[in-house]
């Protein structure tokens, strides 16, 4: 039960964090570079006893890490952007609910059983993020702030599908959690890379807080997936109760945070796009 408290503090405080990322003036993108490196290096000290030779004669795994160290790096910046934009409560329930995508590419790919339950489930998720979504006033700015939430639904529900892919049909030998640890590091280079040619150009000048920012936001980022994967062996509940939990927990909590304590505008619509939110994940993982 500790690991699922965990899983879901970690979660929560990402999306905190983002929000003070612009109270103290922080670059979020150079925060974002060092938060992945921190949390490779969290992964290889937890998971590094995992490492089989063997993975390397068989690297089919490889092109996928390439692609989710991308996703990572890129919804991440979304996700940061959006936070200080949209708010913590809009952007959580987007990302929350973007299992809707993944269960689509799920019922797809995998010639899954659909039932009224994921019907009425999927419904409610488009509502609920369509609710959120739409800006109080339809500004220009406000209306490219809406399409960060739907680039973050869409894409963050990608990469959970082609993590899950991996995990059931590339990861024959190397282990789950050093996967995860690997895709990590490959977006903190793949930021460096970027960083460096800011830098080179003139365009951005490292600096210390940034890269503390980094640290400080690459420790939940890590063990958010950690004590969710703990979670699964540890609580004897199947793994749809475990995320279902999570997931309502994380949505709740970070919409109450951003109303209570950065005192953002709950409106009409993002109350009922909650309610909309929280009855979908239940629909969902209650489905047969």
């Amino acid at each position: 039960m500790i690991y699922l408290i965990l899983s879901i503090l970690s979660s929560t405080l990402i999306f905190v964090i983002f929000r003070y990322f612009q109270f103290f003036k922080i670059d979020t993108f150079q925060a974002i570079v060092f938060n992945y490196i921190t949390a490779f290096l969290c992964g290889i000290l937890l998971y590094g006893n995992e490492w089989n030779a063997s993975a390397l004669e068989y690297p089919t795994w490889i092109p996928y890490a390439i692609i989710c160290s991308v996703l990572f790096i890129g919804l991440f910046f979304i996700m940061a952007k959006s936070t200080q934009t949209n708010g913590v409560a809009s952007t959580s329930i987007s990302v929350k609910m973007s299992m809707v995508v993944s269960l689509l590419l799920m019922i797809i790919g995998y010639s899954e059983a659909i039932t009224w339950l994921k019907i009425v489930g999927i419904f409610l998720a488009f509502v609920g993020v369509l609710l959120v979504s739409l800006p109080s006033k339809t500004t220009d700015k406000k209306l490219r702030a809406s399409w960060m939430l739907l680039l973050l639904f869409f894409g963050s529900g990608i990469l959970d599908f082609t993590l899950n892919y991996v995990q059931n049909y590339e990861l024959d030998v190397l282990t789950p959690s050093l996967f995860s640890a690997f895709g990590l590091g490959g977006a903190g280079v793949v930021g460096i890379l970027i960083l460096t040619v800011r830098i080179s150009a003139k365009k951005s000048a490292l600096q210390l807080k940034n890269v503390v920012a980094g640290i400080v936001l690459g420790i939940p980022n890590y063990f958010s997936i950690y004590c969710l994967i703990q979670s699964y062996e540890k609580t004897g509940w199947t793994d749809s109760t475990v995320l279902a939990i999570t997931n309502v927990s994380i949505v709740l909590g970070a919409a109450l945070l951003g109303f209570i304590i950065f005192k953002e505008e709950a409106t009409w619509k993002k109350v009922i796009g909650l309610v909309c939110a929280v009855l979908a994940i239940l629909a969902l993982f209650n489905s047969k």
